[in-house]
């Protein structure tokens, strides 16, 4: 019926002596789709003469990533519950030197369809196929934040001379010096995530509302960091961008998968050699202390290390200006070692 009624639409404004019926009925049946992933960005035209939305099967997951600007490419990994949009604050100003990668992880954001795991170091070769399979890259720096950095960390271990300089920010590592166990133990919801099925069911007719007290709960000020409590971070449209792409199912379990598979990934860290690139550790105020004795048995050349003032765990997007600069500084040597 619907496409019956379509064809009379059609016919009925193309038999009218009106010609601006003919023409804007013509333009509506021809106009090119739209695709949700630039939901947030399709009406910016500073943005999008800037960049660019792309995508690229790999291994039968179509990663999602945007891309834009000059020079030597950077990579950039973003963490839960988020997705490239973490970055969009900060891209343009890095776009001035480099070409900027803003990736999807597979199975999160907008990339279509499940990786065969969601362990750090699987997720690490889904992104590898982009970036060097399809994207052809030999040499890039590398940035991970949240568990995201558990990609980059992971990445940087199997691929070291891909990686010219990598930064790690605000992520504990599961490995050596913390178990998946004492992981969890660090917050409440590390351990609800990580339960089967009960956070689905839980929050799934109400995505948005629980992204938005969480950013706020781990945000600066926030009880996550013994404050009294903070407001999200970040506007309405920021939080309906993260919903949106948290509603669909699959990203929602995915997303609660990166915590599922922790121990897999102490298993996977605890395996690995230190990684030998320059490192630069970034981590919300107050956490650098903690977060830097989890990662240094991992990572045997930390040459900065920096806590985020009046941030919380959203650094790129609670203060911009300090975490643009910083990275700016650590790759101004480009991608040598």
């Amino acid at each position: 019926m619907a496409a019956v009624a379509a064809a009379l639409v059609l016919t009925t404004a193309c038999t009218t002596a009106d010609g601006q019926a003919r023409n804007a009925t013509s333009t509506k049946a021809t106009a090119a789709p739209t695709h949700p992933y630039d939901s947030a960005t399709r009406d910016d035209t500073e943005f999008n003469r800037q960049f660019r939305h792309e995508t690229a099967d790999i291994d039968g997951v179509q990663m999602h990533y945007v891309t834009g600007g000059t020079g030597e490419p950077l990579v950039l990994l973003h963490g839960w519950p988020q997705s490239w949009y973490e970055w969009r604050g900060i891209m343009p100003a890095l776009a001035e030197k480099y070409t900027v990668y803003a990736l999807d992880l597979p199975g999160l954001g907008d990339s279509v369809g499940a990786p065969s795991g969601y362990d750090k170091a699987t997720l690490a070769r889904y992104v590898h196929g982009l970036l060097a399979g399809k994207l052809g890259l030999r040499k890039f720096n590398l940035v991970g934040h949240d568990l995201g950095a558990g990609v980059g960390f992971q990445y940087a271990v199997q691929f070291p001379d891909e990686v010219g300089k990598y930064a790690h920010l605000d992520y504990p590592l599961p490995g050596p010096a913390l178990g998946a166990d004492k992981y969890r133990q660090a917050s409440w919801h590390m351990s609800f995530h990580s339960q089967d099925g009960f956070p689905e069911t839980l929050v799934d007719d109400d995505v948005r509302d629980y992204l938005s007290l969480f950013f706020g709960y781990v945000a600066y000020g926030g009880t996550s960091f013994g404050g009294p409590g903070a407001k999200a971070p970040f506007t309405d449209r920021q939080i309906d961008e993260y919903a949106r792409t948290y509603q669909r199912p699959q990203v929602l379990t995915g997303g609660f998968e990166l915590y599922r598979t922790l121990d897999q990934d102490e298993r996977d860290n605890v395996a690995a050699a230190p990684i030998k690139m320059p490192v630069m550790l970034m981590t919300a105020e107050g956490s650098l202390d903690f977060t830097r004795s989890t990662v240094e048995p991992s990572m045997s050349n930390i040459t900065h290390a920096v806590e985020v003032p009046k941030s919380g765990h959203w650094l790129p997007e609670e203060n911009p200006d300090f975490v643009t600069a910083e990275l700016v500084k650590f790759f101004a040597d480009g991608t040598r070692r």
